[in-house]
């Protein structure tokens, strides 16, 4: 039996589970199981929080096909009110251990419980080699997917995104061209594909097509590599309103620091146990 909590970030929804407590063997195998939307739990992946040597905790994710991702804007919000709402920290300023590197968040409270988070996501990485994207430096990123021409802004945010721009996002076809955009030979680590509109300089609207994932309601790193993209072509300013099909998140691109800081909720849905 495994005790969890599911929870959701602007409708990115995970199955989180204490891993401090208990002891997962397999969450590959596991991802798989209770993602399962029909015979699961249902989510976009599980998440673990564990014990860190360097960090107040370490997170752990891993998406719907069982791959192990390095970082998750949305779920690591969640991670930050799991562990101040179950009591396992009284800060409100905490670490969080992860595959990026170590995260450190704010923690806003209301009534004693953590209704949104403050994300420092760190520096956004421009360079091809380390995002990783198979071109020369500089080199223009234009994919063909099928009878479309697309062409990429690439960031990590610890993480490979790709981020193109759309006339008309809520009507664009992203189950369509998103898988083959995901696997392109131009992105040997597979990529996150944004689709945007720029609705005005501090406003965007974005889709995106996960890798492992597919479409999600929402992609926190997804959005702050979408602010940084879309900043860097000189269509918005460097605090903008993302507006992604689960919500709104506030992404600011700090000029002193260069670090990307993301605010937005984190909520439970409900907790129970499951066989396994």
């Amino acid at each position: 039996m495994i005790n969890f909590t599911k929870m959701e970030g602007l409708g990115n929804d995970y199955i989180y589970i204490n891993a401090i407590e208990q002891n997962i063997d397999s969450p590959q195998e596991l991802a798989i199981k209770l993602s399962d939307r029909h015979f699961g739990i249902g989510g976009d992946g599980i998440i673990l929080i564990c014990k860190s040597d360097v960090a107040d905790f370490k997170m752990r994710m891993f998406n719907q096909d069982g791959s192990e991702a390095q970082m998750c804007g949305n779920g690591i919000r969640c991670v930050g009110k799991f562990v101040y709402d179950k009591k396992l920290t009284d800060k409100t300023n905490i670490k969080i251990e992860t595959l990026a590197g170590i995260k450190e968040l704010v923690l806003h409270v209301q009534n004693e419980k953590v209704e949104t988070v403050t994300v420092d996501m760190g520096e956004p990485i421009l360079e091809y080699k380390k995002i990783p994207v198979n071109l020369k430096q500089d080199e223009k990123i234009i994919l063909q997917e099928q009878d479309k021409e697309f062409e990429f802004v690439c960031v990590s945010m610890g993480n490979p995104h790709a981020v193109t721009e759309v006339d008309d996002v809520e009507n664009f076809d992203v189950q369509n061209y998103g898988p083959g955009l995901e696997i392109k030979s131009a992105f040997p680590e597979k990529a996150n594909v944004e689709f945007v509109q720029i609705i005005d300089e501090n406003t965007i609207k974005m889709r995106v097509w996960e890798r492992g994932a597919g479409e999600t309601l929402a992609c926190g790193t997804g959005a702050c590599a979408t602010a940084v993209a879309c900043y860097l072509k000189g269509k918005t300013g460097r605090n903008v309103t993302v507006e992604l099909i689960g919500g709104k998140l506030n992404i600011e691109w700090d000029e002193k620091t260069n670090h990307v800081f993301m605010t937005g909720p984190a909520k439970i849905v409900f907790e129970g146990t499951i066989e396994i």
